[in-house]
């Protein structure tokens, strides 16, 4: 596919989705966030098994563009906030499991992005920032991404102070899985892609799409809804194809897409 503010580029089962506006540092302006909309729901609909989002130049994201939001109006501020959650809630919805690959810094919503990621890899020279709570126009779209990461009282520090973090920090905290030297970020991701790309692609999405419908339930309705999607999981051909594999003693041939 062809995109003015992004690479869109296939590589075996793999998708990448690269944040290409250097000289703007990446801003997620509102055509950006409406183009890497429609590129994960590319991605989503093909037959790739993962999706990594990328991107060039010394900032990996530096968050919303002000030029979109100076001089707006009320109307014009909420269709670029909501074009933004469609964006993040697209990452969660595709049946591929999405990973940042975070070489540099990412502040404000360059930061929520990566939150919303189902999964992040950071080059040991990256950072993360919320830096609203220094200026203007505080955090808070990226603070729900953020906050369900890290948690309210690391969350709120970064809001708060706007100070950034280093990539390992991120990782203490859990806002990425990992911080590796810079010059490991590839093969650490193409790792990482290895292993969540293995086994049933149908089995999952199904897993991804039930783990974000129940975080945020309490425990009685998360088992709940997780005791269905196994149940139903349960009698799908991959699920009967993994056990026969394994009762037969033989390698699994999945066949199911999402």
């Amino acid at each position: 596919m062809d995109f003015e503010h992004l690479l869109f580029e296939r590589d075996g089962a793999t998708t990448t989705i690269t944040l290409n506006r250097p000289a703007k540092r990446n801003a997620l302006s509102f055509d950006v966030m409406t183009e890497v909309r429609d590129a994960l729901h590319a991605a989503g609909e093909s037959d790739t098994l993962a999706v990594v989002l990328a991107a060039n130049g010394p900032v990996f994201s530096a968050g919303h563009n002000f030029g979109d939001m100076a001089g707006a109006d009320l109307q014009a501020a909420r269709a670029l906030f909501a074009r933004c959650i469609e964006m993040m809630d697209t990452i969660q919805a595709i049946p591929q499991p999405v990973i940042a690959k975070v070489h540099a810094l990412a502040t404000a919503a360059g930061c929520q992005l990566v939150a919303s990621c189902d999964l992040a890899i950071a080059a040991a020279s990256a950072g993360f920032a919320l830096p609203g709570g220094k200026g203007g126009l505080f955090c808070t779209t990226p603070l729900v991404a953020v906050a369900r990461s890290i948690g309210r009282k690391r969350a709120l520090e970064l809001g708060l102070t706007g100070d950034p973090i280093d990539a390992a920090t991120a990782a203490e905290w859990g806002l990425i899985n990992a911080a590796v030297p810079d010059e490991e970020l590839d093969a650490a991701v193409a790792d990482l892609v290895s292993r969540v790309t293995r086994g049933s692609a149908y089995g999952r999405s199904m897993g991804k799409h039930a783990f974000y419908a129940q975080i945020e339930l309490d425990q009685h309705s998360a088992y709940a809804l997780a005791a269905e999607s196994m149940a139903a999981g349960a009698l799908t051909a991959d699920a009967q194809e993994g056990f026969a594999a394994f009762l037969g003693k033989r390698h699994p041939n999945f066949t199911s897409r999402p």
